[in-house]
């Protein structure tokens, strides 16, 4: 079966280290492509640069300028590959302006996939069906994050005031999380799901896109098959920029990939 995902984030191999790929306009948020769809992007053509190694295990992203639907080109250059990581920079240009360049490190996470322990405590989320649906939200942000249709998210009801003018304010958002189309989650797609929940920021009261200045993913473990929890967290807003930290817990009860990004405040209306 062919899914949605795996059809937008395709690339296609121009030379030996430049890809073709065709950023979909079904990703759009605010003013751009979402970061996370963009990170998927790139992370899925390093996965074609580098067959023995697929995996991306950190990625470290600066985005430089707002991407647009259309046609864009990722450049890889090897820095250095060894028999257990590989680390390369990328960069994703459209019409020869570089929206991301980022470094990132890739291997094989199957090689220790019984090794994953931690110390923090898993997400905890009502069940599925007594949470909100994101479809539930109005028409208005639905509108400004076209790309939500593409996920079904469920929403803690004291987390979703936000999308009726009631935020709780507390700087937290979780959800239920899995793709429309039943696609089972992977590496590639922990990328994009790691900045797929609407800003932190809403739940502050603050509504409106908040481009991500730079973001830094870790992927520790390929997920277990079903849903997957979500939750993004703020703690400071300084400078006209916040920091919102993600956690992704899979269906086994693991922490799969968390990371933290550098955004700028939504900008409120005059």
């Amino acid at each position: 079966m062919a899914y949605e995902f795996d059809t937008h984030i395709a690339v296609t191999p121009r030379d030996d280290d430049r890809y073709d790929a065709v950023l979909d306009e079904g990703w759009s948020v605010g003013g751009g492509i979402n970061g996370g769809y963009l990170l998927a992007v790139v992370g899925n053509a390093l996965k074609a640069h580098l067959p023995t190694k697929p995996d991306p295990i950190t990625v470290s992203a600066y985005y430089l300028s707002a991407a647009v639907a259309g046609p864009a080109t990722v450049v890889v250059d090897v820095r250095r590959e060894g028999g257990r990581t590989a680390v390369a920079s990328i960069d994703l240009q459209q019409d020869g302006v570089t929206r991301i360049t980022a470094l990132a490190t890739y291997g094989d996470l199957s090689r220790d996939a019984g090794d994953v322990r931690t110390t923090a405590p898993e997400i905890e989320l009502p069940p599925i069906e007594q949470c909100v649906r994101n479809t539930d939200a109005p028409p208005e942000v639905l509108a400004l994050a076209p790309m939500m249709r593409r996920f079904d998210m469920r929403f803690p009801a004291d987390q979703a005031g936000w999308a009726v003018g009631a935020p709780a304010k507390q700087g937290v958002l979780g959800a239920w999380f899995k793709l429309a189309d039943g696609r089972e989650p992977d590496p590639i797609e922990l990328l994009m799901v790691l900045d797929a929940l609407p800003p932190v920021t809403f739940d502050l009261g603050l509504i409106g896109w908040a481009p991500t200045l730079e973001l830094t993913a870790h992927v520790r473990a390929r997920p277990a098959p079903g849903w997957l929890k979500v939750r993004h967290a703020t703690r400071n807003i300084a400078g006209g920029m916040f920091e919102e930290d993600c956690e992704i817990w899979d269906s086994a009860g693991r922490l799969v990939a968390q990371s933290r990004q550098l955004a700028l405040l939504p900008r409120m209306p005059a």
